[in-house]
């Protein structure tokens, strides 16, 4: 193998979590409270994409740390309050939901991303709705 084609590979490893395809990226999410007349479609950005991760078909020849799998998660974020439309007075009608401002690749991190594999699917309103834009 030659040695620059070594070097190319060695630079691709090291550097490759750089080139992950891991940003903000446009969702909406719609949110919806039993008491209250409207969904509320929110329009905010997510972290979404790509992210390197290792093999672990060798698990028992690792060592646990270096099975990590990185997903792509907030590196900075903000929150944003919304008010849900339609509530009777007894009611919160608020909903927090966090805006990315930028991502990385890393753990997940459970106090502020759902980690699990199948996601809750929020696409559609049983009310009318109301949209918000951020």
């Amino acid at each position: 193998m030659s040695p620059f084609l070594v070097m190319c590979l060695l630079f691709g490893l090291t550097f490759g979590q750089t080139a992950s395809l891991c940003a903000p990226s446009e969702y909406t999410v719609h949110v919806e409270k039993r008491e209250c007349a409207y969904c509320l479609a929110i329009n905010t950005t997510i972290c979404a994409g790509f992210c390197m991760t290792r093999d672990s078909n060798g698990k028992k020849l690792l060592l646990r740390s270096a099975l990590s799998q990185n997903v792509c998660t907030y590196k900075e974020m903000f929150y944003e309050t919304a008010l849900i439309p339609g509530c009777p007075p007894h009611t919160v009608p608020y909903y927090s939901y966090p805006v990315a401002v930028s991502c990385k690749c890393g753990k997940c991190n459970t106090d502020y991303s759902d980690c699990v594999h199948e996601k809750v699917r929020t696409t559609y309103c049983t009310k009318p709705q109301k949209f918000c834009n951020v």
